[in-house]
């Protein structure tokens, strides 16, 4: 099976080699009608994947990233529309340039080929990929959790529905139908058909297929998230910030996962926000300093630095300065979205230079790390290794570049 779904989505990359961009776009279009015109079913699909999580203990972040209803449906389809409207990459010139004797040389955008894209829980991921891989020309096949295996097979109907009516080939998005993990071990393997694994989801689904596959890999690891409340920094400015990171969505890998406070700043900033977290339904773990100052604060742990906690639950540590803060985010950060709240202009250019992540981000939440927001249409995921890419992947990122000579019978001495 994974050996026949692999050669079906290089046949049909070849196809998308020749197809023109309205069609893809036509495509695109014809997908965010299906979706708002299939709400209703795809609601019904997705209640009972959400019955099933609910039945198995699943905690309300889980849920979360789980629900489709109709504001989310009607969001995807806009996303849809906004990927089909991105200006087109393929075929631009990176480079241009005329050698002395006279060939035309050029680097040009094209797509990379086959993308597989192993992910879970957020069946919104099915339509985000599909999409961006058919806009950037690449078919893609799609392995989603079994814990939204309902909603994704709804949402893949509906994608190649549009690819036949657009005249595209349907194998260019396929969706893998088996919950059986060990066809993803053996679509890591057809390193001759499929040429990208994006991996998205929790630490063991990336680590098993960054060390089971035979093609390159782009790790959209966990997101430890860090917040910096500098010295000087606004109370008011900084606890809504800090709520908006943790508690706007928890179970989202750009939301706030530890957060780091200046000892100058414990009375006037860490403790009124501590209690404000708190009353909104924040669990902190902090360190002996905060554990003291504040009641209802249990004493973190070890392991509760670096951990991506995808709930309600927020590490909490008083720092001596800028340096102990950047040491903090070094040691245990995953390089996914680090943040710094100061009035400092000097402490933020140093936090922007010497913290290493894929998002830097200066007096705003770590929230806006997310391809929407940075002007991408949607995303696939946020990478946080360094090759090919790194950050929130939108279309360029799903491209590569070919050389293209062009002479007048030129030949090399």
């Amino acid at each position: 099976m994974a050996r026949a779904m692999a050669q079906a989505a290089r046949r049909a990359s070849r196809d998308l080699l020749l197809s023109r961009p309205d069609a893809r776009i036509a495509a695109l279009v014809r997908v965010a009608e299906l979706l708002r015109a299939s709400s209703a079913d795809i609601v019904r699909a997705n209640a009972i994947d959400v019955a099933n999580a609910v039945a198995q203990g699943k905690n309300q972040a889980f849920i979360d990233r789980l629900v489709l209803d109709e504001p989310r449906i009607d969001a995807m389809a806009q996303s849809v529309n906004e990927v089909a409207c991105l200006p087109e990459v393929l075929g631009t010139p990176l480079s241009e340039t005329v050698r002395p004797n006279g060939l035309r040389v050029r680097r040009v955008r094209v797509p990379i080929g086959v993308v597989m894209m192993v992910y879970e829980s957020r069946p919104n991921v099915t339509i985000e990929a599909a999409s961006l891989c058919l806009k950037a020309g690449n078919a893609v096949i799609l392995r989603g959790g079994r814990e939204a295996f309902e909603s994704n097979s709804a949402l893949a109907r509906i994608f190649r529905q549009a690819l036949v009516e657009a005249g595209l080939p349907e194998s260019a998005t396929q969706l893998v139908q088996t919950a059986d993990r060990a066809v993803i071990g053996q679509l890591l393997l057809q390193h001759e058909s499929i040429d990208l694994a994006i991996p998205r989801g929790g630490e063991a689904l990336i680590r098993y297929v960054t060390e089971n596959a035979r093609i390159p890999v782009v790790q959209h690891y966990k997101g430890v998230c860090h917040m910096f409340l500098d010295e000087g920094c606004d109370p008011e400015e900084a606890s809504r910030l800090v709520h908006n990171a943790k508690m706007q969505r928890p179970g989202v890998c750009n939301a706030l996962e530890c957060l780091l406070v200046h000892r100058a700043e414990v009375q006037r900033v860490l403790v009124p926000l501590a209690k404000s977290l708190i009353q909104a339904g924040c669990e902190l773990r902090g360190c002996p300093v905060t554990h003291s100052l504040v009641p209802g604060v249990s004493t973190a742990t070890e392991a509760d630095w670096g951990t991506e906690f995808l709930d309600r639950i927020l590490a909490v540590k008083v720092v001596n300065d800028l340096d102990e803060a950047m040491a903090h985010i070094a040691r245990y950060g995953s390089g996914h979205t680090e943040a710094i709240i100061t009035p400092n202009a000097a402490h933020a250019d140093r936090f922007r230079q010497g913290v290493d992540a894929a998002c830097v981000v200066v007096n705003a939440s770590t929230r806006f790390h997310d391809g929407g927001e940075l002007g991408l249409g949607a995303e696939i995921g946020i990478a946080t290794s360094r090759l090919h890419w790194r950050g929130a992947m939108g279309l360029e990122s799903l491209t590569t570049m070919k050389w293209i000579i062009d002479g007048t019978g030129q030949t090399r001495l």
